[in-house]
């Protein structure tokens, strides 16, 4: 049986920013896969490198400081890295398209609706302004958005945040890209409005067959709509497998601090558990394991052998030294 080509596979990625006060290593070897019409989530704190490696993706890293040192991007089997910028312009919006985190920053204040995404549409799309306007309405009707042939005329202050965000995901769609990249879509959204955005990128990816990178903070969201989950601390991948596997079987000490820290409903009153610290300084990583300095189980050799993502089980990896000790346990 003939295997699927993945259509995004990124090997060993290294963002750093170069700044007066030092390297900031933003991501720091992120290998990842995502097959066509597949949802992969990015988790972690803020400062993991979550947004770094979807820019890095784009090609979109401010540079000067952001260099992307290290690593291959290969999208449908062409590296990304060795494309030229006016290349790299063809396939973001029509390819690859990302919804940003912040709609009311990303949503030019002085344009209004209309024409920013006729822009959008008519630089990638063979139609005229006339055809690309129709496209617009089209897409603002597919989102939900009501009486779109009045509202695409208003400016981005007009709308509410949540429908400010319907705009954006509709401005990513609109030339059927094959990779939607998500980053925080739901972030300073109330619940219910959450619930209605999650359900329409279902909706779009059943009739676009389009594969989702979700980059967020939230596992809720995670365990709605992702296949699989990347678990990122310090710029690294440090659990990587199935999301229902990471729900029910998750294995890195961080992971699990960020699963014992949501809330869970049950009769008696509970604690929330912190992460013990703060994240590390990305200019000046401790030796060995990044997480040591917070995790429970730390070990002596945490503190000078920083390890490599490893199996523990079939399609599940984990950058760890317990499971490690653990394995040469069982062996002896």
């Amino acid at each position: 049986m003939e295997t699927e080509l993945p259509l995004l596979q990124i090997n060993n990625l290294h963002t750093h920013f170069f700044t007066k006060s030092g390297v900031v290593k933003a991501v720091d070897g992120v290998d990842l896969t995502i097959k066509p019409g597949e949802t992969l989530g990015i988790v972690g704190e803020s400062g993991s490198g979550k947004s770094i490696t979807a820019l890095s993706i784009l090609g979109l890293v401010p540079s000067p400081p952001g260099r992307i040192v290290d690593g291959e991007i290969y999208y449908k089997g062409e590296n990304l890295l060795q494309k030229t910028e006016k290349q790299m312009r063809k396939i973001r919006g029509k390819e690859i398209a990302m919804v940003f985190q912040d709609p009311m920053t990303s949503l030019n204040p002085v344009f209004t609706v209309e024409k920013q995404m006729i822009e959008t549409i008519l630089a990638h799309e063979n139609i005229n302004k006339k055809q690309a306007k129709e496209r617009a309405v089209e897409l603002l009707d597919l989102v939900g958005i009501p009486d779109s042939r009045k509202r695409i005329k208003n400016y981005p202050h007009e709308f509410s945040g949540g429908m400010r965000q319907r705009v954006m995901i509709a401005m990513a769609l609109s030339c059927n890209p094959s990779l939607l990249i998500a980053d925080e879509p739901t972030t300073a959204l109330d619940v219910t409005i959450q619930a209605q955005i999650l359900e329409l990128f279902k909706k779009m990816q059943q009739e676009l067959d389009m594969a989702i990178i979700m980059i967020t903070h939230d596992l809720g969201v995670v365990a709605e709509v992702c296949d699989r989950v990347m678990v990122m601390y310090a710029g690294k991948p440090v659990e990587f497998t199935e999301t229902n596997k990471l729900f029910d079987q998750g294995k890195h000490p961080y992971t699990l601090g960020l699963m014992n820290s949501i809330p869970k409903i049950t009769a008696e009153k509970q604690k929330l558990e912190a992460i013990y610290g703060s994240p590390p300084d990305l200019r000046a990583l401790p030796k060995g394991c990044s997480f040591a300095p917070r995790c429970k189980h730390v070990m002596e050799s945490c503190l000078s052998i920083d390890p490599d993502l490893k199996p523990v089980d079939d399609g599940h990896l984990v950058r760890c030294l317990l499971y490690e000790e653990s394995k040469k346990a069982v062996s002896t």
